[in-house]
């Protein structure tokens, strides 16, 4: 058997992704949450990698302690503002973006080559954060459920709710 190289697996992770696949986390590396306005082809790449920032500043992110927790959180705020999604829409996605490590950063995209790379459980970048940040959340993208949040509000102003992205957003 070959080795399969790191663009040919992204390649064939994004395949599967787009015919409804559950990849479970496997390609956390590269599906990005941005604004229209930012949205751009991605170039192939040499390497890929998503990375944790080397500093944890969440003992206990978002007060909620763990992967559940932190969605079940999201999902009451949501729930309070009028954001739709489901708990297994938010899982399915965050293990697909960044296999539930809420400091996973994206340091090789076409964003992260402008200067502003996808952070935490949904990989959203600043600009996109900033714009759909939800009251009543820490203002830090990488804060688990305040990055849940504002991803949910942003697929629920692009796409219905975060429950209809299957794919790269």
């Amino acid at each position: 058997m070959t080795a399969i190289t790191a663009p040919r697996r992204l390649a064939r992770l994004r395949t599967l992704a787009l015919t409804g696949i559950a990849t479970t986390g496997a390609a956390a590396a590269a599906l990005t949450l941005m604004p229209t306005s930012a949205h751009a082809a991605e170039a192939p790449q040499t390497a890929h990698s998503v990375t944790a920032p080397s500093h944890d500043s969440h003992t206990d992110p978002g007060g909620a302690g763990n992967l559940d927790g932190w969605i079940k959180k999201s999902l009451a705020i949501m729930k309070d503002k009028g954001i739709p999604g489901s708990y297994e829409g938010l899982r399915r996605n965050i293990m697909r973006e960044s296999g539930g490590n809420p400091n996973a950063q994206n340091n090789w995209d076409v964003n992260a080559q402008k200067g502003i790379p996808s952070k935490g459980l949904l990989q959203v970048i600043d600009p996109t954060f900033n714009a759909y940040h939800v009251a009543g959340t820490a203002h830090s993208v990488t804060d688990p459920v305040a990055n849940i949040t504002a991803a949910a509000n942003y697929a629920a102003h692009r796409y219905g709710s975060i429950d209809n992205v299957n794919s790269a957003y």
